[in-house]
């Protein structure tokens, strides 16, 4: 039996509490399953440990997780200590440095669960963003800083390579769901960037032929994940595109504390990356009610990436259960807070 290595990054604000909840559960696990073993080592970067050495993680971080099997983050932030853009930047490192190139964030309306939608239709969508260039690679700078005629440059990145790549990978996911993916560009306004992204779609849709495909302006997306979400199966984007459209899924399915993602290397060269899609919500911290679902179906999504497929569906199923039944935090309408829900799904394994 295989022991996975786990590094946590539990990071900050509600990040903490919702990790230390998916972590009660895969230790649950490991106790009654018997053929499952995690080895966790736990790491405290983060606004606390700005604090102490004055950067959010060491400069080692990346030699650190190297020889881990997977990455577990809680959520990173904490915007009245510590500027967003110091914060998020070691995530980025290790999303562009592991080249987990693809995000896969899946958003579906769960029984028990009410969307925020009058009438949503069945709502099941994977959103695939592609993570390692696009709009989040440090390329540009500031000219003349704090002076009248300061000039800010932010250059986004979109390669050949990493769209043919990010599309083939949003291919195959679409064969094994309903056949069915939706490219997200903005070519009518942005020129280069975007028209490569549909020259690159329209010479690699031909090899999926048995996958129906079409795409659509961003905003024109934005629309319709309100106005017919039930349309979408696989949606691919561009990092910044796919990072907005996942925070729009998690309001509506019910609440972003309910989704998970996964930064994931397609070749296994390195480490993966597993979170919810939530952030740190300084505003709920230490309170005790933030949602565990998302960071606890992250932890499914992470096991089932290392190949114990079994438990992961046992996690899944527990979670499905304690939300048809009406236990839920008070985010989606309930009462329970973070360690009940916690409870609850626990019960059911």
């Amino acid at each position: 039996m295989p022991t996975h290595k786990i590094a946590l990054y539990p990071g900050d604000g509600i990040g903490i509490e919702v990790l230390d909840a998916a972590v009660r559960v895969l230790d649950h696990l490991q106790s009654t399953a018997g053929d499952l073993a995690l080895e966790y080592e736990r790491f405290d970067w983060g606004c606390d440990h700005h604090d102490r050495h004055g950067v959010a993680a060491p400069e080692d971080m990346l030699d650190v997780l190297r020889g881990f099997d997977a990455i577990f983050l809680g959520a990173i932030g904490f915007p009245s200590r510590l500027a967003d853009h110091i914060s998020l930047e070691p995530l980025i490192r290790i999303r562009q440095a592991f080249d987990q190139f693809a995000c896969v964030r899946p958003a579906r309306v769960m029984d028990g669960v009410q969307s925020l939608l009058a009438n949503p239709g069945k709502i099941d969508m994977a959103v695939v963003r592609e993570n390692s260039e696009g709009e989040y690679i440090s390329m540009g700078g500031v000219y003349k800083t704090d002076r009248p005629e300061e000039v800010a440059i932010q250059t986004a990145i979109h390669t050949r390579k990493g769209i043919e790549r990010i599309l083939g990978f949003g291919f195959d996911l679409a064969r094994k769901r309903r056949r069915r993916l939706t490219m997200i560009t903005k070519s009518n306004a942005q020129r280069f960037g975007m028209v490569l992204w549909d020259r690159v779609l329209e010479s690699v849709r031909g090899d999926y032929a048995d996958v129906e495909c079409d795409k659509l302006h961003i905003d024109a997306a934005a629309m319709d994940f309100v106005r017919r979400p039930d349309r979408f199966d696989v949606v691919v984007a561009s990092n910044l595109f796919g990072d907005i459209l996942t925070d729009l899924s998690g309001a509506i399915t019910g609440s972003l504390g309910l989704n998970p993602s996964a930064n994931l290397d397609p070749t296994r060269r390195h480490p993966s990356l597993f979170e919810p899609v939530h952030g740190s919500a300084p505003d709920i911290a230490g309170k005790g009610v933030a949602n565990p679902v998302g960071a606890i179906q992250s932890a499914a999504m992470m096991l089932d990436w290392l190949g114990e497929s079994d438990a992961a569906r046992r996690i899944q199923s527990a979670v499905e259960g304690a939300l048809a039944a009406g236990e839920s935090t008070p985010d989606v309408g309930g009462t329970l807070g973070t360690e009940g829900m916690t409870d609850r799904i626990i019960e059911r394994l």
